[in-house]
């Protein structure tokens, strides 16, 4: 039986890509009875029921699934955030960073405008840039009319399936706008394409960009906690995951507990301080979240 790649999802139609030919599909009724939802991005076999048109008939294995926007098996995601207009938020990008990691996708912090900053005002922001790159996260620094993001962006993305997630207004627009040309597109079959035109139907896509897959996430502007228990909030920050190893309790919540590995590099100043205050706060939001039934 083939295999393909669903890589557009539209009007209850699943476009399956193998090889160089597209196959249009429907999804088995029984999916529906079993819960079984096809994604953009899902890995399918297929039959071929007359010429281009078929039927899914199985979702291998997903390695991860996103609710908004409904994608699965995401290699990593491009957290786009500007340095200013509006300004640079520690808080906010912590709140993406997180939600990404629970969903065990690796995430590259993507910095818009930075030509606009003086040099008073990098001064400040650049301590926060070189804690994050110390932790271990890829930051790729950009801005408009940037002649080199095509060359630095491009090993980012090759081999990749990415998803492109920030607040409205960073430059998420702009970094497509120019990536994308470099597959001679025209900008009207770029919005039609990621369902950013004022007129076009909201659906996922996979487009092909710089030897890789790429999906825009339109109108994200926050991510929620929903699906990240307290237990497992402290793995989604690297540097607590690390330091919690040798925490003295299994299930630690680094609070107040005696001997907490966490604590103690907080002091130190292995931990940042704002960084731990963003996880309290995050863990707080949890246990304040409603039971689900």
């Amino acid at each position: 039986m083939p295999t393909g790649q669903i890589r557009k999802a539209l009007s209850g139609f699943y476009y399956v890509q193998d090889g160089e030919k597209f196959i249009q599909c429907r999804g088995r009724g029984v999916f529906r009875n079993r819960g079984v939802n096809p994604l953009v991005g899902d890995f399918v076999d297929y039959e071929v029921e007359s010429g281009s048109d078929g039927t899914i008939t199985v979702v291998h294995e997903r390695k991860n699934a996103l609710v908004r926007p409904p994608i699965a098996n995401i290699d990593q995601a491009l957290l786009v955030f500007s340095l200013t207009e509006p300004d640079f938020n520690p808080l906010l990008l912590d709140r993406f960073l997180v939600v990404v990691e629970s969903f065990n996708v690796e995430p590259i912090i993507c910095l818009t405008k930075t030509d606009l900053l003086t040099e008073e005002e990098m001064s400040k922001i650049q301590p926060y840039l070189d804690d994050y790159r110390a932790i271990g996260y890829e930051m790729l620094e950009t801005y408009k009319d940037d002649t080199d993001l095509v060359d630095n962006i491009a090993p980012i993305l090759k081999g990749k399936i990415s998803v492109l997630a920030g607040q409205s207004g960073v430059g998420k627009s702009t970094l497509l706008n120019t990536v994308l040309p470099s597959l001679n597109l025209k900008t009207g079959i770029i919005s039609e394409a990621l369902g950013r035109g004022k007129h076009t139907t909201r659906h996922v896509e996979l487009v092909e960009v710089c030897e890789g897959l790429l999906a825009d996430t339109p109108g994200f502007s926050s991510f929620d906690f929903d699906e990240i228990d307290k237990e497992q909030l402290s793995d989604c920050f690297p540097e607590f995951r690390k330091a919690s190893e040798s925490c003295k309790f299994r299930g630690c919540l680094h609070i107040s507990e005696p001997k907490c590995a966490v604590l103690a590099a907080l002091k130190t100043g292995e931990i940042k301080d704002y960084r731990y205050k963003h996880y309290v706060k995050f863990l707080d939001e949890i246990n304040e979240r409603k039971p689900r039934y």
